[in-house]
């Protein structure tokens, strides 16, 4: 079977699938990212963009994943599609996005979102849930009546996979495995054994 050569083009066609069969989030993702401690930390976040230059998701950058990243500029993703026996992995180095990538999706989300976005103190001990609640209160009196704008903290993270590796699902645990190699320009792939 012929795989295309762009595995950004082949997660996109699988996505899409994903979206077709999957209705409540197929955008979920398990981010593994290491600690300054050494010890890794793995958690699950959404997919919100994908192109060329790569995976993205977005955060408070003062939680625990965002300090994580900051000290080791590198991460894992494992997508599980389970309706299609596929599994995608992707690894690669971090960067920020723009502001201008950051200020577009924050519009985007629902405005509770972004009166979380600013109550939450994203990872910090929480004395109880009262004083997230009145939090919550708080922002959502100071932004009344108007736009509620992009908290300094929050923004978006790119993975720029230098892998990528496709998992399908084989009778007798015999799956079939492609993982695709940055090389320069252009991607290198190879099959491994299940």
């Amino acid at each position: 079977m012929e795989h295309p050569q762009n595995p950004i083009e082949r997660f996109k066609a699988v996505f899409e699938e994903a979206k077709r069969i999957i209705p409540v989030e197929p955008n979920v993702v398990t981010l593994a990212t290491v600690g300054s401690d050494g010890r890794p930390s793995a958690r699950v976040v959404l997919l919100k963009e994908v192109d060329a230059r790569g995976f993205v998701f977005f955060t408070n950058m003062e939680s625990r994943k965002a300090q994580d990243l900051q000290t080791h500029p590198w991460a894992s993703l494992c997508f599980y599609w389970q309706p299609l026996d596929q599994q995608v992995r992707v690894e690669g180095r971090v960067e920020p996005v723009s502001a201008e990538e950051a200020d577009r999706y924050f519009r985007s989300r629902a405005r509770g979102s972004q009166v979380g976005a600013w109550a939450s103190m994203q990872s910090q001990p929480l004395a109880s849930r009262a004083e997230l609640e009145a939090r919550v209160e708080e922002f959502t009196r100071r932004f009344e009546g108007q736009e509620v704008p992009r908290p300094p903290n929050w923004s978006g993270v790119r993975v720029v996979p230098d892998r990528i590796e496709f998992w399908n699902a084989r009778p007798d645990r015999l799956h079939d495995r492609i993982l695709y190699l940055r090389e320069g320009d252009g991607w290198r792939t190879e099959h491994l054994y299940p």
